[in-house]
């Protein structure tokens, strides 16, 4: 007979970290609380936990390295697990960099980092939004880092110091003086000359090789080395110091004149002989030129028409255009109304707590019943032990004792084996009623820089807060995805009493 039944969705893969520090544990916060308490948090969550990575007792200093770390890392790459649930920021490292490395590499796999203690969970829209702030921090700390070598590099340079870098082919660094390599300068010249004559980098490079020439390394030449040399003008006495930037692999960029340092040296050959060089490569790169880069679309896969088809920019003029009813909007008009709908948003805090008031009522009772538990739990062993010092004191004899400390005992156990599901219960409801005061405030910092951004640190704020915006002929409806509904949360809150 045939099954017509739905078919369920696989449960999200997902591991505990455990790195309790001696300070946690003498609190009562063993490695097995910890455990337990994210495996209530799956379980609220309805999540699969299918590993558990042990680091009691390591340093927090630098974890990257350890087996238990590269184990969770592999099994991240893999997709054995799409989410790592932890105690707090600190228990996963308390290296910066590190963090920042964690964070970045759980982003580039898709998966989840949820921290119980800050109530970060990358699953929800918030979550999301908390990854765009630590990209953020880690992007800061570079440019930081590298404004101040370049402050370092560039004073060097005006000064017409040597940097570190090897000297260009033809010269040689000697007592921090680049002067003539004699070896170097006739085959130096040579490549003009050739060039000028047969007008090919390649050509050039073969009658070197042909003649038994070699490269500085005792390589081969080839047409991009001969390009290179072709293009510094030290051969004509100018050597240009800090002018060219690596922007990726074998990419380099030249940087604002401003920037650069000019050391004046002797001449290999005449700046006519030069420029006729370079001209000639001028017209070349101007008949080969290549199309640039496809540009990086604010709202794309994110605009839809009315009609239901996702919209897209035709370049001329630049406009979010519908392939079936030619529905159409220009790009900064669009983008202006997104601006102003966030301006609208960020400034109304009403709009953002009402999400939160459908469950804070259920939120504060469950913190009140975790808190009243806790204290339970403290009362009972200030009794157990003052029981034990009336035994040791003689006031009590071994028949009472046990007639007292027992039953205290095992209400104890009890007590202890219901705080990480109720802790657990209480993490889930503020991980989705995350404070609307901490929201706005980041929110606002975003909008504020909104307008100095680059397009592609836009882009990350959009796919992080906006689920969809539907453009009609006459209205535009943005649906933001920072938030959970009411709906959405007293849903949860009736999976959790079914539960």
């Amino acid at each position: 007979m045939k099954d017509n039944s739905a078919q369920t969705e696989p449960l999200k893969p997902v591991g505990i970290w455990i790195r309790v520090s001696s300070e946690d544990q003498a609190r009562g916060e063993s490695p097995q609380h910890h455990e337990a308490r994210g495996r209530e948090y799956a379980k609220f969550n309805g999540w699969k936990l299918v590993e558990v990575y042990d680091l009691a007792g390591v340093s927090g200093k630098s974890v990257m390295e350890h087996p238990e770390a590269k184990r969770m890392i592999a099994d991240i790459k893999r997709g054995h697990i799409t989410g790592l649930i932890f105690s707090k920021l600190a228990r996963l490292a308390r290296n910066t960099r590190e963090l920042l490395d964690f964070a970045e590499m759980f982003r580039e796999y898709n998966a989840d980092m949820i921290s119980l203690q800050e109530k970060i969970d990358t699953s929800t829209p918030a979550g999301r939004l908390f990854y765009t702030m630590i990209a953020a921090m880690a992007q800061w700390e570079r440019e930081e880092i590298a404004d101040r070598v370049k402050a370092s590099v560039n004073i060097r340079a005006k000064l017409g110091k040597p940097l570190s870098g090897v000297s260009p082919y033809g010269f040689q660094w000697k007592d921090k003086k680049l002067i003539q390599n004699s070896a170097e300068v006739p085959i130096r010249k040579r490549i003009y000359e050739l060039f000028l004559e047969h007008r090919r980098k390649g050509a050039v490079a073969r009658l070197l090789n042909e003649g038994g020439y070699r490269t500085r390394a005792g390589k081969k030449w080839s047409d991009i080395g001969i390009l290179r040399l072709l293009r510094c003008p030290s051969a004509k006495g100018t050597y240009r110091i800090n002018h060219m930037r690596q922007t990726g692999n074998w990419k380099w960029e030249e940087k604002p004149e401003h920037e650069w340092g000019i050391l004046k040296v002797e001449t290999i050959v005449s700046e006519s002989l030069w420029d006729q060089c370079n001209q000639i490569l001028e017209e070349q790169q101007k008949k080969n030129r290549r199309p640039g880069k496809k540009p990086v679309q604010l709202f794309g896969g994110i605009a839809h028409c009315t009609c239901g088809y996702k919209m897209y920019v035709r370049p001329n003029p630049p406009k979010y255009v519908c392939i079936k009813c030619r529905n159409k909007i220009p790009v900064v008009d669009l983008e202006a109304v997104v601006y102003d709908e966030l301006k609208a948003f960020f400034a109304a805090p009403e709009k953002i707590a009402a999400h939160l008031a459908a469950g804070q009522d259920n939120l504060s009772e469950k913190a009140t019943l975790l808190e009243s538990h806790q204290r339970e739990i403290q009362k009972v062993r200030e009794e157990m032990s003052r029981t034990h010092r009336l035994y040791l004191d003689g006031e009590v004899t071994a028949q009472g004792f046990g007639q007292f400390y027992k039953p205290a005992e095992e209400r104890l156990n009890q007590l202890l084996s219901a705080l990480p599901k109720l802790q657990a219960e209480v993490d889930f409801l503020q991980v989705n009623h995350v404070s609307a005061e901490e929201v706005l405030t980041e929110a606002k910092g975003l909008y504020d820089r909104w307008p100095t951004m680059p397009i592609e640190d836009k882009r990350k704020v959009v796919e992080s807060i906006v689920e969809k915006i539907t453009i009609g002929k006459d209205e535009i409806d943005i649906t933001f995805s920072c938030m959970p509904s009411c709906e959405e949360l007293t849903k949860n809150q009736r999976v959790l009493w079914c539960r």
